[in-house]
Order: structure tokens, then sequence, then C-alpha cells
């Protein structure tokens, strides 16, 4: 069993991944933030395989959140599912250590099979991710 945290601040989103991500016998989601905030107590209770974050939430941020994970977890498998793609914000999470950048536009379907990779020990980048910053 693939053992997922998410963290969105919008209910309705953390609720539609909830109900796409149980659909697939093989993923649980373990926990539930609103704010980046909560992320790392709530790693720290459940140790997820995967940590799905967004970028926009109030207090602290999907990358904040990511950097103190990843700085005391560097293990914690990140990936960025958010609606906000920069160059400058994919380079920053490629430099905390996040292994996937995907948009919430992207195929939902897609989702299942990107944790799984990622839990697997791959990545997980969406193209217009990967091609936002292809000339660094």
């Amino acid at each position: 069993m693939i053992t997922v945290l998410l963290a969105d601040d919008h209910a309705f989103v953390r609720d539609s991944l909830v109900e796409l991500l149980s659909a697939s016998a093989d993923l649980t989601v373990v926990a539930e933030c609103e704010d980046g905030a909560q992320v790392l107590d709530a790693a720290r209770r459940t140790r997820p395989d995967v940590v799905l974050l967004d970028l926009a939430m109030p207090r602290v941020t999907g990358l904040q959140a990511a950097r103190e994970l990843l700085d005391e977890r560097p293990e914690s498998r990140v990936v960025v599912l958010t609606g906000s793609l920069t160059p400058a914000l994919v380079r920053e999470a490629r430099e905390i250590g996040v292994v996937g950048y995907l948009l919430k536009d992207d195929d939902p379907g897609a989702l299942p099979g990107h944790v799984r990779a990622v839990a697997a020990g791959g990545t997980a980048w969406s193209a217009a991710a990967a091609s936002a910053t292809a000339g660094d």
C-alpha cells in the first residue's frame, strides 16, 4: 500500500484528490493538510510514501513546507501539485529536492500513476514544468 499526504488549502480539491486516489486499491491518503504549516507534523505522524503539495497556501507555502520536510526527512518523496507554473518556481522546487511538479489542469487520471512512479523512486514532471526550465 502506497501512503499519501495531501496538502491543499481548498477542501474541494483535497476531497477530489482523496476520491481519485482512493479509487486505486494500492493507494491510501493517510493525512490531509489545509496549510503548509501542518505538513511537517502530519508527515512525522504518518510517515507517508508520497507528499502532494499545493504551492499557494496560507501561512506556509508549499515550497516552504517542502524545504522544511526535506531538511528533516530527506528521503521524503515530495511532488508539487499546483496551478502555478513559472521557471523560477520549477527551478526552486528542483533545488529543494522535489521529485515532481504536476499541474492541476493535467490529466487527473494520470495522477495515481505518477504517485506510484514517485513511490518507486522515480519522478513525475509535467511536460510544461519540464520545459519551463529546459534551457537551464
